[in-house]
């Protein structure tokens, strides 16, 4: 005996109408093509970092208590968002030093190609440790642009990628944010084994990718606007926002040695993933809510438009690009 049809004739034409409309068809995988590969046939770098920054103005900066209590607001933003947040025990102790110097052309023909090339070194009780560090960067707000930049070098010894979007306010109001593709490389300056190592020579020799520029700068590199930049940073915590995503956050004050001239603040959080569809839609919400949260409760403090390696480039007149 056939069932009996219990469906209404509301529920019938429902089922008709999905009947007839076609399904839409789920995105599909970028083609091999468009993902794209670099001359040797490797695929090009996937994205592995989420870097948000609030670029802060200077003047509230004035001793390390002051980066303490900005990181107890961190903390309260981070409780009414919903984040965990893990106090870090060096925040209780003596701010890390480091020394950062840019690199370009005199005519910055690294700059405006949105290359960005500075040497990094650590500081413990007065004196240097470790290897200076190279980072060779190349930020863009398009990010196939960003992927299809080969950075990495040509040296005989390790070198370490990093291909991160950074999130930063937007330029002209509080309240939202915009992107920018950071293609890194760091490799520690040893690995430079040319006597001359700020020769136009060793550097396309060592960074291929620079090859094509065109520059009337000179034969050698110089430091960017004579400026030499003292990081004091301080650690604050890890910011928790579930299913394993974890991420440091610190605060910092960059300003010029010698003169003592500050010139800008940041708050930094950074999230690591293996792919991008590990980066979760609850953890990709919290971590958008709790960064809004913090820029409209530090909206005062907030310098928008720029960015550090923009204020370096600007201490005796030279305007950042659009690419920042």
């Amino acid at each position: 005996m056939p069932k009996a049809d219990k469906s209404t004739p509301k529920t019938k034409d429902r089922a008709a109408r999905a009947k007839a409309k076609p399904r839409r068809p789920r995105a599909a995988a970028p083609a091999e093509a468009e993902c794209g590969h670099y001359e040797d046939g490797t695929p090009f770098d996937k994205i592995t970092y989420l870097e948000a920054k609030l670029i802060l103005k200077p003047d509230r900066f004035t001793s390390v208590q002051s980066f303490r209590q900005f990181g107890a607001l961190v903390q309260r933003i981070a409780a009414r968002t919903g984040v965990g947040f893990i106090p870090d025990p060096k925040a209780s102790q003596r701010p890390e030093v480091r020394e950062i110097l840019f690199f370009d052309t005199p005519d910055y023909a690294l700059y405006n190609n949105a290359f960005i090339l500075r040497r990094r070194v650590t500081y413990v009780d007065g004196f240097p440790v470790g290897d200076p560090e190279v980072v060779f960067k190349y930020r863009h707000p398009d990010e196939q642009a960003a992927a299809a930049v080969d950075v990495r070098p040509k040296i005989a010894g390790k070198h370490r990628i990093k291909f991160k979007a950074e999130a930063l306010p937007l330029k002209d109001r509080v309240g939202g944010y915009r992107l920018l593709y950071s293609h890194n490389c760091q490799f520690g300056m040893s690995q430079v084994h040319a006597a001359d190592k700020l020769s136009m020579d060793t550097l396309l020799k060592t960074l291929p990718v620079l090859k094509s520029l065109k520059t009337d700068g000179g034969d050698r590199l110089k430091l960017v606007n004579e400026g030499i930049v003292e990081e004091v940073l301080l650690p604050l915590g890890a910011l928790d926002f579930g299913k394993g995503q974890v991420g440091n956050c610190d605060i910092a004050l960059w300003r010029t040695r010698g003169e003592h001239l500050p010139l800008v603040g940041e708050f930094a959080f950074q999230l690591k993933f293996p792919s991008r569809a590990a980066l979760g839609a609850k953890t990709r919400r919290l971590a958008a809510d709790f960064y809004l949260a913090l820029q409209h409760e530090v909206r005062d403090w907030l310098a928008l438009g720029v960015t550090k390696t923009a204020m370096v480039y600007r201490l005796k007149g030279n305007q950042p690009q659009s690419h920042e």
